[in-house]
């Protein structure tokens, strides 16, 4: 839903006025699973680029907050942690994401991801799957800084001794998301302009070739839709980073809690 109501010239037959609208009409006129489309490889994506990001995330959070403020919660510990992390998420996310989103667009040429994949490097190389990473690091660094500063500042309030309480994980992590997406959606709509190289918009504009690079995506996205052209698809966006920063949240702390308990429990 998301991809297809940040089009920025969408066919008639795909123009939608709120989150409802575009489901029940895609539903209706394209089938039950077609808003499941590139499930499998953000499946795909999504386990080894959350390991990295987990990982580098909670060993620089704890080095960090050692320097910047000894036996405390550092707030600017968090943002940089959350910040680096980003950078080994989306190298391996980018090209998943490439593929998921010309998956996703209406009237999509490509019936498979292996067939997507074999058509974009043919055709456009290896380039394309990272033609849109500086704007996705540009945006999910400021995303990443806002999500973790503000799950761990939501935490001290709601959980201040830190102990395993699911309920607080998934309303902290509910907010973090909503909060750092609607701040950074006039970036993903760019992400997304790079990603699916949109052909109705590019031709509009006479713009022959492919799209490249951040300054080219926001000229774009300006000419094409101004000011509000920048907020396209920002419902969808927070719905949908709400529960997907809450699940995230959620299942890491039950393992992170689960692992340590064992870890504990084998020492005594």
């Amino acid at each position: 839903l998301q991809t297809r109501m940040q089009s920025l010239q969408p066919d008639p037959k795909a123009q939608y006025r709120g989150v409802y609208e575009a489901l029940r009409k895609m539903v209706l006129t394209e089938g039950l699973w077609r808003p499941l489309r590139g499930i499998d490889v953000t499946m795909l994506g999504a386990g080894p680029a959350h390991a990295l990001y987990f990982a580098c995330y909670e060993k620089m959070k704890k080095s960090l907050s050692d320097v910047l403020q000894p036996g405390g919660n550092s707030h600017l510990a968090n943002g940089i942690a959350g910040s680096v992390a980003t950078l080994l998420h989306d190298a391996v996310m980018n090209p998943a994401e490439v593929v998921k989103q010309r998956l996703q667009m209406f009237n999509s040429p490509y019936t498979s991801v292996l067939g997507c994949v074999r058509a974009v490097h043919r055709t456009e190389g290896l380039g394309a799957f990272y033609r849109s990473y500086t704007t996705q690091l540009t945006m999910n660094v400021p995303f990443q800084a806002i999500h973790f500063i503000t799950y761990e500042l939501m935490q001290e309030h709601l959980n201040p001794h830190r102990q395993y309480q699911p309920q607080s994980h998934i309303v902290a992590g509910a907010v973090a998301g909503a909060v750092a997406a609607a701040a950074t959606t006039p970036l993903d709509v760019c992400k997304t302009l790079l990603n699916t190289q949109e052909n109705t918009a590019l031709s509009s504009l006479k713009i022959r070739g492919h799209l490249s690079g951040m300054a080219n995506a926001f000229s774009t996205v300006y000419q094409l839709g101004g000011l509000p052209g920048f907020f396209k698809g920002v419902q969808a966006r927070v719905i949908y980073q709400m529960p997907s920063t809450a699940i995230a949240w959620s299942v890491y702390e039950f393992f992170k809690y689960f692992l340590t308990k064992r870890a504990l429990e084998k020492k005594t």
